[in-house]
């Protein structure tokens, strides 16, 4: 949740909209909970073990599509006052009468069920992501808190929570949903841009949370709503918030900034009990002056060809003289005074405001265990033959299609390193690197369709006559209508059946940087004229063609061809 009263629509105007290439080669921290929550929800009944799912194929997602280095938090110990909110929110959407102690045991008990199961369910992601590779930290609280301290003091470049008490803990970047499958760039939230549009600081967004409501607190004060909370904070600096939300509460209620102002100027403001002479006024054109003496003769600020009387005035004139526009200064000075009065006053009547503890939750600096150093963030090759067996056992997948899956990750992570070290090494200890075959447009994004090749001996090198002229036909190729998975698979690698070559899509920067040369002779390839494809084709007469297609592609099956090629 975060901070109640639609907190994210008021921060909607200042997102930046950000495409793929944002996240490449950042660290992002991720709270695992809310990946875990979020596609529990949307996957439930649908899917064996929905949390393992999701967070193998959008780990993978993340580190070879994206290009992130994905850092994934833990929550700790939640603060009583999150547990009790927690429970009061439960019974609040359940309908549940709580003022019987029975019901309170009860949900109690239920709680302490479900956190169980949800503890299986991390218990069972945090050992999937160890044998990926993938750094994961556990807070001291809340998961959400230690991200933004990540990303405070410089560990990681953003967040990509929905808890928009990620602000308030010290974010300064927050991702709040990132959809794989989608050409539209995802919303990106910085805290200088909030600061820049509504002049909010860290302190501020808690002051706002402390009175519309929180994780730690769900009511805020009575009467108090976004809108109201936002115009009262909007009067204090960041420094003062604090001391002026203490000393309101004691009674001691400031003067409004309209009133500080007036008090400045040169012209001394009219007090309540001091006379408001307003100049009389003809109603019969709406401007200064008597009716009878506008009567005979149009007034200085009528008009008329022949200057006799005034201009009857229209429905709903104002007049705009000094001293109308004087006295509705006034009466507005006057409306604002009361709203004010009215503000501190709910203030006030409320108890234990503000609330100590929460302030010192927010602004605590100290999220999580780490050494002098800093967190441990450390990226490591996956287990593949241990994630083949994990997932063997939770899902019942089969071997082959864990291989499958796991190759982007793979490719990603030799593209890599062959860009820090170009050594002879092969991809997966089986393929190395033949080609760049064609541009690939995915969801508004580039990709280079890598070829492999499997490294065997000449005597047994896979001869594909027909592959070069499917690849010119397909040299730049948009492929943004194929169906997408609702459970955030991306496409699967393609498989040549004589198993000799496999494709994956790959980012355009790592394989300049792994690759230099292969690239620049890819782009002197595309630039010259393409042949006539004719000259691939036989004679009308001539069948070898089709013959040697016929022998290069045997009808078999989707499942044949991923053991052939992954085992």
């Amino acid at each position: 949740m975060g901070v109640g009263g639609k907190f994210w629509e008021l921060l909607k105007p200042y997102a930046r909209l950000e495409g793929y290439d944002f996240l490449r080669d950042k660290k992002v921290a991720i709270d695992l909970s809310f990946w875990i929550v979020q596609h529990e929800t949307a996957l439930k009944n649908q899917a064996t073990n929905p949390h393992l799912r999701l967070t193998f194929f959008r780990t993978i997602n993340l580190f070879s599509k994206f290009g992130v280095f994905p850092v994934f938090v833990l929550d700790g110990t939640p603060s009583p006052l999150k547990s009790q909110a927690r429970m009061a929110r439960f019974f609040r959407f359940s309908g549940i009468d709580t003022s019987t102690s029975n019901v309170a045991k009860e949900g109690v008990r239920i709680s302490k069920e479900r956190n169980s199961a949800f503890s299986k369910c991390v218990n069972d992601c945090v050992e999937l992501l160890g044998l990926l590779g993938m750094p994961v930290l556990k807070a001291n609280g809340e998961a959400e808190a230690l991200c933004a301290q990540l990303n405070r003091d410089g560990h990681v470049d953003a967040c990509i929570t929905a808890d928009s008490d990620a602000f308030l803990f010290g974010a300064t970047c927050v991702i709040k949903c990132l959809r794989p499958h989608s050409k539209e760039p995802f919303e990106c939230y910085n805290m200088s841009d909030i600061e820049a549009g509504l002049g909010l600081k860290r302190k501020h967004l808690i002051a706002i949370s402390l009175l519309v409501g929180n994780d730690h607190d769900l009511n805020g004060v009575h009467g108090i709503g976004l809108d109201k909370a936002l115009r009262f904070v909007q009067q204090f600096s960041e420094d003062e918030i604090f001391n002026k939300l203490y000393e309101i509460s004691k009674g001691d209620v400031p003067l409004f900034q309209d009133e500080i102002r007036c008090a400045d100027d040169v012209i001394p403001c009219l007090d309540e009990s001091s006379p408001k002479p307003k100049q009389s006024h003809c109603s019969f054109c709406g401007h200064p002056g008597s009716k009878k003496a506008h009567f005979k003769f149009s007034c200085e600020y009528c008009v008329t060809d022949n200057n006799e009387g005034c201009l009857k005035k229209l429905q709903g004139y104002k007049c705009n003289c000094s001293s109308c526009d004087k006295v509705r200064k006034e009466k507005d000075k006057k409306k604002k005074g009361n709203w004010w009065i009215k503000v501190c006053n709910m203030i006030t009547r409320e108890p234990n405001f503000p609330n100590d503890e929460i302030i010192e939750m927010y602004m605590c600096n100290n999220r999580g265990v780490f050494t002098e150093d800093g967190p441990l963030l450390r990226w490591r090759d996956p287990k593949t033959e241990l994630v083949v067996d994990f997932l063997a056992y939770h899902q019942s997948w089969q071997p082959s299609y864990v291989r499958q899956w796991m190759l982007p990750m793979l490719s990603t992570i030799y593209l890599r390193e062959m860009a820090r070290n170009p050594n002879k090494t092969l991809l997966v200890g089986q393929y190395e690197f033949h080609s760049i075959q064609r541009v690939k447009i995915r969801y508004g994004h580039q990709s280079y369709v890598v070829k492999w090749k499997k490294a065997i001996s000449d005597e047994l090198s896979c001869a594909v006559p027909v592959e070069k002229s499917n690849m010119l036909e397909e040299e730049f190729i948009e492929v943004d209508d194929v169906p997408i998975d609702q459970l955030d698979e991306s496409i699967d690698p393609q498989i040549h059946v004589d198993g000799c070559w496999i494709l994956t899509d790959e980012t355009p920067e790592l394989v300049h940087s792994a690759f230099p040369e292969e690239v620049v002779k890819f782009r002197q390839e595309k630039a010259k004229p393409v042949e006539d494809l004719t000259k691939y084709s036989s004679n009308p007469g001539d069948g070898s063609s089709k013959q040697e297609r016929k022998v290069s592609s045997p009808n078999l099956s989707k499942a044949v061809r991923r053991r052939l090629l992954f085992g």
